[in-house]
């Protein structure tokens, strides 16, 4: 009869939970240059400009959808042996930017005209600072390889 005791367990977990690889695998992508491009390769060129999410916060389903669809193509172009380049972008006009921080001033009982323009400008930049980087995150996150 074997001892079962001293023997490790070859039990697989009950559920797979992601979170306890992503951040890691994500870095050694990075940490391996996967997702940066080389401006004196020989190897064919492959761009793709990411339309810019708005510092609106948080991305939403549709943003991921875009996303995926776009890592999908450049991964694909890297597998084939292109210099890709993945340029990310993150507020493009600052419209959608202008509406969130109105409606937060509206919150306040102010409005964007209660401030005036340098004010305004100044509570739209915390805004970004506090905010932009977020949208950032989130597509690493999703394992954007940007």
């Amino acid at each position: 009869m074997t001892d079962n005791a001293s023997r490790p367990s070859t039990d697989l977990p009950t559920a797979w939970n992601p979170a306890e690889h992503e951040a890691e695998l994500y870095q050694r992508w990075v940490d391996a240059g996967y997702f940066t491009a080389e401006a004196d390769s020989e190897k064919p060129p492959y761009t793709i400009v990411l339309p810019p999410p708005n510092v609106t916060g948080a991305m939403h389903m549709g943003h991921a959808l875009d996303h995926t669809l776009m890592d999908a193509l450049t991964r694909r172009r890297r597998m084939q042996g292109y210099n890709v380049l993945w340029l990310p972008g993150t507020d493009h006009a600052g419209i959608a930017t202008q509406n969130v921080v109105e409606r937060e001033l509206a919150n306040e009982g102010l409005s964007r005209h209660d401030l005036g323009r340098e004010k305004f400008v100044e509570r739209v930049w915390e805004w970004k600072e506090t905010y932009g980087g977020k949208i950032l995150s989130q597509m690493r996150r999703l394992g954007d390889g940007v």
